[in-house]
């Protein structure tokens, strides 16, 4: 058992001492895209984060138990193994005699998830998913939820396997192996750009709130700490924040745009793969980056030209191209290395106070309507007490600049503030498809199957 009653003169010692003298807390989590997964970079997601900042709090670091099975997780709380989850675990009537929730930090629903067109009805309610084949993750809220919606209708079924997790389920409806299945709203706005087939068939449930799971206890130090803590992520904006960072952009791409996208990044990104890993080498921007950037601008058409007479694969105006030393904008190569060339600049100009990924989406947004433009919308924000340094915070003050009574309190004037919001949250999206297609590609080859020579290595 992981937490145990220690003793100072006869006198328990409170968790939360405990866990601050040992430096380390223990959190139970999932692998998933809502929660902890492993990134560009390393480790990340919206739980990981969450965790780290409470940790930070502390003054110690997070140790992550990642169970393999979603049903292991209540129990590895209820034994006290850990200190508690942060799993995206949604609250329900069936877990809360199990565990202790903290505060809500999110709503989302309970979706049934189908595949469109191709002749598919798409179910309207639940009376439709009888005699159809529906898979679900085992020991879930999913599961719950089923369980009393059969009391209502007794032919209701389903098959639940704990050894599936909600994206393998997502594949198997793809590939048309069952007719449905169902996940969180959150989970599959993030999903749905790697499935453009894939739709929302009807909410299952009304809004319900996710939140941390702790132990039932006598002992609620460490749990009075974390009411603490959300009450100040929630007072000074840091959860909006965190929220914007992996859910402000992933409902910007729409069905069309999916499935073109994916036609391009087999049909067109190839020929230019090798410019944008040496754009990469030279800027240190990954090429995955530049690549999104090169597609939501001209779609990778090294041939395009908009109607204000930028052009090219990075469509660099003709002043920014004749600066950087572009000779010809359409000339794939140039065009890469200059806009790359050209975003590192502007990220090397963002205050230093600004850190990543703020950094680069404001860097981002100057490429997109100029960065004095950038300047004005974080003057207003500043102006009215909000964090000029978060890009969830500039990205809502950007609009106004359309707008008369804002744009002549600033220095450069109108903008057509919303289309660089418009145009980052594309980015994000495309970049996150970039990384989830290049991922699917190493998994599709076959393995080597000659013996592989290993040189010795001097030590």
């Amino acid at each position: 058992m992981l937490v145990g009653w220690l003793t100072a003169c006869g006198l328990p010692v409170p968790l939360l001492e405990q866990v601050k003298a040992g430096g380390v807390l223990r959190v139970a989590t999932f692998n998933n895209a809502t929660t902890v997964f492993e990134g560009p970079d390393g480790r990340t997601g919206f739980e990981y984060d969450l965790a780290r900042m409470f940790a930070k709090r502390l003054g110690v670091r997070v140790e992550f138990v990642v169970v393999k099975n979603f049903g292991e997780i209540l129990p590895l709380v209820r034994e006290r193994k850990v200190h508690f989850a942060a799993a995206g675990l949604t609250v329900t009537p069936d877990r809360q005699p199990l565990v202790k929730f903290g505060p809500g930090y999110q709503k989302i629903t309970q979706q049934v998830i189908f595949r469109m067109g191709e002749g598919n009805r798409r179910p309207k309610r639940v009376e439709d998913l009888i005699g159809k084949t529906l898979e679900i993750t085992a020991n879930t809220s999913h599961e719950e939820e089923l369980k009393r919606l059969r009391k209502r209708h007794p032919a209701l079924d389903w098959n639940a396997y704990r050894e599936l997790e909600p994206n393998d389920l997502l594949d198997l409806v793809n590939q048309k192996l069952i007719d449905y299945s169902i996940t969180d709203s959150n989970h599959f706005a993030v999903a749905r750009r790697y499935y453009p087939d894939l739709g929302v068939a009807f909410d299952l449930t009304q809004p319900e709130d996710l939140a941390w799971a702790f132990p039932h206890s006598n002992d609620d130090s460490l749990y009075n700490e974390m009411l603490l803590f959300f009450h100040h992520i929630r007072t000074d904006g840091r959860l909006d924040q965190l929220i914007e960072r992996y859910y402000g952009h992933v409902e910007q791409l729409k069905f069309v745009d999916l499935v073109t996208f994916r036609r391009h990044y087999r049909e067109r990104l190839p020929r230019y793969k090798e410019l944008f890993y040496c754009a990469e080498n030279k800027t240190g921007i990954d090429w995955r980056l530049l690549a999104a950037v090169s597609y939501q601008e001209s779609h990778w058409d090294s041939s395009a030209v908009s109607p204000t007479g930028v052009e090219g694969l990075m469509m660099l105006t003709r002043g920014t191209a004749s600066d950087l030393g572009v000779a010809n904008r359409t000339d794939p190569e140039e065009s890469i290395l200059g806009g790359a060339v050209y975003l590192s600049q502007l990220r090397d100009i963002v205050p230093e106070e600004i850190v990543e990924p703020d950094r680069t989406w404001i860097a981002l947004a100057g490429y997109n309507v100029g960065f004095g433009h950038v300047e004005d919308a974080r003057d207003l924000a500043r102006q009215l007490d909000e964090a000029p340094e978060k890009w969830s915070v500039v990205k809502n003050y950007l609009p106004l600049l359309a707008k008369e009574q804002w744009f002549k309190q600033t220095r450069h004037g109108y903008a057509r503030g919303l289309e660089p919001v418009t145009y980052v949250d594309n980015i994000r999206g495309y970049y996150d498809l970039i990384i989830r297609l290049e991922e699917e590609e190493k998994a599709e080859k076959p393995k080597q199957t000659t013996p592989e020579i290993v040189l010795p290595v001097a030590l």
